[in-house]
């Protein structure tokens, strides 16, 4: 194996690599650009025109999308897998993984499009970083372009795999882009409402590429979750230039975002289990959380719990209620 296919390696103990640019003997290009930054070249003849990013590690402590791309990237430095598309392959917050943290001192995927100009610390300077890598990335005309944010959500979810979709103006999401996502073994998407600063909204927003976030199934330390392995064989197929396989049957779920829950004082307090389930019901009327001056009682009918974390700072989201995608448009 090429010495570039220990990149998780070199990331975590923050070192350089000694060769910067390695080919594998089907004359595949690997170029470590920066700190858990691999940029793979296939050969010219054999190019489809495909610019792909797949990112991992926003949040250090998210172990499952970490694992998944070393597991790629050894296996691109073995030569096992022969892509015929240009990939991207980010650690992006090597300094949280390094002490296995959601982050260091800000929410990384909290810091794009700019975002990182108004605050300090180790992940302002990496979305910088990261904006000037992506932009290199994405800057030839002519060829198409996706991102891939993999991230896990670290409880169990009625929906093993989900994809968020950033907010675009007037456009929604492809049907080519949700059918390739069920070819990812993705089970449901939540189409955001409102332009956000996370990595996926940079890219879709500012480089009209095809976006998503995904959260991965979570597993066990020493065994891969089936979701998790369905993904990686759907991802090599599209790397390789090959048909994804067949999805499940069961259509996407297609959901939005109703209400966020936000902690606004020391007093907060998330009246849910601590293991529920992402995408778990919401009896109509019950309370779900309580501040200072506020308490959020549910009144969509549909409604589902998804990313409750009553263990945030101050002003940041501890939860999102939100509800199947004709409940919302019958409503409005």
């Amino acid at each position: 194996m090429l010495a570039l296919g220990k990149l998780l390696e070199l990331t975590l103990a923050g070192r350089e690599p000694c060769e910067k640019i390695q080919l594998t003997p089907h004359g595949v290009k690997l170029h470590w650009l920066a700190e858990g930054a691999l940029l793979v070249s296939p050969p010219a003849s054999t190019d489809l025109g495909l610019d792909l990013l797949i990112s991992a590690g926003v949040h250090g402590n998210e172990l499952v999308p970490i694992h998944v791309l070393d597991r790629l990237i050894r296996a691109l430095a073995r030569g096992e897998i022969r892509p015929r598309a240009r990939l991207l392959l980010l650690f992006a917050n090597p300094a949280a993984m390094r002490r296995t943290l959601r982050q260091v001192d800000h929410d990384l995927n909290r810091l794009f499009r700019g975002a990182h100009a108004d605050v300090w610390g180790s992940e302002a300077i990496r979305a910088a970083e990261l904006e000037a890598l992506v932009s290199s990335f994405f800057g030839g005309s002519g060829r198409q372009r996706r991102h891939y944010d993999l991230h896990s959500a670290m409880r169990p979810s009625r929906l093993p795999q989900f994809a968020i979709c950033p907010w675009r103006e007037d456009q929604q999401a492809p049907a080519e882009a949700l059918a390739r996502l069920q070819g990812l073994a993705i089970n449901g998407v939540l189409l955001q409402r409102q332009a956000t600063s996370t990595f996926t909204a940079l890219t879709a927003m500012r480089h009209g590429a095809e976006a998503f976030t995904l959260e991965l199934a979570e597993s066990g330390v020493e065994v891969v979750h089936p979701a998790v392995l369905a993904f990686e064989t759907g991802l090599i197929a599209m790397i390789e230039g090959r048909t994804l396989p067949v999805g499940s049957g069961a259509e996407l779920q297609l959901l939005q975002i109703s209400r966020e829950i936000i902690k606004r004082s020391p007093r907060f307090r998330l009246c849910l289990p601590p293991d529920i389930e992402n995408f778990t019901p919401l009896p109509f009327g019950s309370l779900l959380a309580e501040d200072e001056a506020a308490r959020w009682v549910v009144d969509e009918p549909g409604a589902r719990i998804l990313f409750p974390m009553a263990d945030v700072a101050e002003g940041q989201r501890a939860a999102l209620i939100v509800v199947p995608l004709e409940r919302l448009e019958a409503g409005q």
